[in-house]
């Protein structure tokens, strides 16, 4: 199997293109620029768009933006070249990368998107996340908030640490139930802006 993946939920995107598990070439980028990213991973990795035979796509939670456009882009190569779509959560492609973490996305007015309970929650400020001492936490909300978390015991890797991006290639790993891809739905936890001020 030949899977392109890419997450556009949070401030940074990934893109991932995976053979059987083997990682063939991964990108680092912006949302923007999601299917500039997979064309140049095809063409680095000498494979032709025909060669796919399915796309990953994160459903976040994260950006509703950056997951719209990631929704279409997936849709579009899907009905452009027939192929099928799966859905990762973009908080389990992050634990993914990190077992030993708690993800924490930043969800904009002062809350954070996690994983509690064996699912995807919004906090409503980072200092109400229940933590053990010594928990490590990992993505952009945790670079966002690192002072108060760090306050409440938290560990939060360095910066530039890989952990913190929520790595396409994990998408890639954790995909199942690959079908059409106008079933594949976003994960929104909260009402968007735009409504919620209507």
């Amino acid at each position: 199997m030949l899977t392109l993946a890419f997450d556009t939920a949070t401030s940074v995107a990934t893109a991932a293109l995976v053979r059987e598990g083997e990682l063939l070439g991964e990108r680092v980028s912006r949302a923007v620029r999601v299917l500039e990213d997979a064309d140049e991973l095809l063409r680095d990795a000498g494979v032709g768009q025909g060669e796919l035979t399915g796309i990953v796509v994160g459903t976040g939670p994260g950006s509703f933006t950056g997951l719209r456009m990631g929704l279409a882009a997936a849709r579009g190569l899907a009905l452009a070249l027939e192929l099928p779509v799966a859905g990762v959560s973009t908080l389990a492609a992050l634990a993914a990368g990190a077992p030993d973490a708690l993800p924490v996305i930043d969800a904009g007015r002062r809350e954070v998107f996690t994983l509690s309970d064996g699912g995807e929650a919004v906090c409503r400020a980072p200092q109400a996340l229940e933590l053990e001492p010594g928990t490590l936490c990992v993505g952009d909300g945790a670079l966002r908030y690192r002072a108060a978390l760090e306050e409440r015991g938290a560990r939060i890797p360095p910066d530039e640490d890989e952990r913190h991006l929520p790595r396409a290639r994990f998408h890639a790993e954790l995909a199942r139930d690959f079908g059409p891809a106008e079933l594949v739905e976003p994960l929104y936890l909260r009402v968007p802006d735009a409504e919620r001020n209507a």
